[in-house]
């Protein structure tokens, strides 16, 4: 048994809006199946997708606070030509630079037009084949305890782990990268962005979520009353979602 990560969950107060600056800044396509707005490659809604981890933006009450969100995407660029051109262009559909104190770097930190932190990366050859998402990052205090969680939770990879940095990939060797670093910083609020992952058809999603509580995983109640998934927390207090498959 293993779970596979089918998509970011980014929380806001517009979902529609969110939903198309991310379809616009990914050069993907915006859907709206239901209540949430879900970005993914343009075509037609396929999911859960084959390849990419796509976006789905759900309705919230509460604003996003000041607090720097601990989970953010890093988006792909080509050349440095081409970065410019995509931080001039998301400036142009609504994002606005960020300092997260991160100083002189090549990367360029935004936020989305709710203020969600991302970072528009320098080419790097790592990601030249990942697709417009380069890497799902999530802060975290341990990044040998989130791997081994990690690792065992989901059917990707790991490629790496240090005591600042582990990475993780689809076994595949497609889409973007999962990255846990370390930081000093700890979480104060819910997280504004999470992962759901998804069972493979014929596994169940009960015995799935029993599996993550030894692995070290605690419920979570949020409200959300009697539904389809189950909310949990990691072992760094990270929040995300094990889907029931449809």
């Amino acid at each position: 048994m293993a779970l596979r990560p089918v998509h970011v969950i980014v929380k806001a107060l517009d979902p529609s809006a969110v939903g198309r600056f991310w379809a616009e800044a990914l050069g993907w396509s915006a859907y709206s199946p239901g209540v949430t707005t879900y970005v993914g490659p343009a075509g037609g809604l396929v999911w859960p997708d084959p390849v990419v981890v796509g976006i789905d933006v759900v309705p919230v009450p509460e604003p996003k606070t000041t607090a720097k969100n601990r989970v953010h995407l890093d988006l792909a660029t080509a050349s440095a030509t081409h970065q410019a051109e995509l931080v001039a262009r998301l400036g142009a559909l609504g994002a606005t630079p960020v300092d997260a104190g991160q100083g002189d770097v090549p990367w360029t930190v935004l936020a989305d037009p709710e203020g969600n932190e991302f970072c528009v990366l320098e080419p790097r050859e790592i990601y030249r084949d990942t697709g417009p998402i380069a890497a799902i990052v999530v802060d975290c205090a341990d990044p040998r305890a989130m791997a081994r969680f990690w690792g065992e939770a989901t059917d990707w990879t790991l490629l790496e782990v240090s005591d600042e940095q582990a990475v993780l990939r689809s076994a595949k060797g497609v889409g973007p990268y999962l990255e846990f670093l370390r930081t000093p910083d700890v979480k104060t609020v819910p997280d504004r962005v999470h992962l759901d992952l998804l069972p493979y058809p014929g596994d169940d999603p009960a015995a799935e979520a029993e599996r993550l509580r030894a692995l070290g995983a605690t419920d979570l109640d949020v409200g959300q009353g009697d539904v389809s998934w189950t909310c949990m927390t990691d072992p760094d207090g990270h929040e995300f979602c094990v889907l029931a498959p449809s």
